[in-house]
């Protein structure tokens, strides 16, 4: 059972940064993960906003995102990063990490598609 958890979050003013992390375990050292940001605003719907893939580290973003976030990842450590610059207020939402098991996956901005979810953290942009 694949067991994600994320950190970093907070408040910042606009045109400030962050840097969300999200420190993944439960998983056979031999199975890759394809690994995906999402987020959810108050009121709307969760959406995808960043992806990589599972082998070779292709990435997709959200138009709202790109050019502003970039997500990455460390295989030694198991964990996943968002780091955001340039924020703006309509960036506040609760950002969850996002995980699926499988070999050549390639990254995607689908929820269905994930299997497991972390509990989620804060972000706050003031203008």
């Amino acid at each position: 059972q694949v067991q994600l958890v994320e950190s970093g979050g907070g408040s910042v003013q606009a045109g400030g940064s962050l840097r969300l992390s999200c420190a993944a375990s439960g998983f056979k050292p031999d199975m890759r993960l394809g690994l995906g940001w999402f987020r959810q605003a108050p009121g709307k719907g969760r959406e995808g906003v960043a992806s990589i893939g599972s082998d070779d580290g292709i990435t997709t973003y959200a138009d709202s995102v790109k050019g502003r976030f970039t997500i990455s990842k460390d295989n030694a450590k198991n964990t996943l990063y968002l780091q955001m610059t340039s924020l703006k207020p309509e960036d506040t939402a609760m950002y969850y990490c996002a995980a699926r098991m499988g070999w050549g996956l390639s990254p995607s901005l689908l929820q269905f598609r994930y299997e497991y979810w972390g509990q989620g953290t804060q972000v706050t942009v003031s203008s």
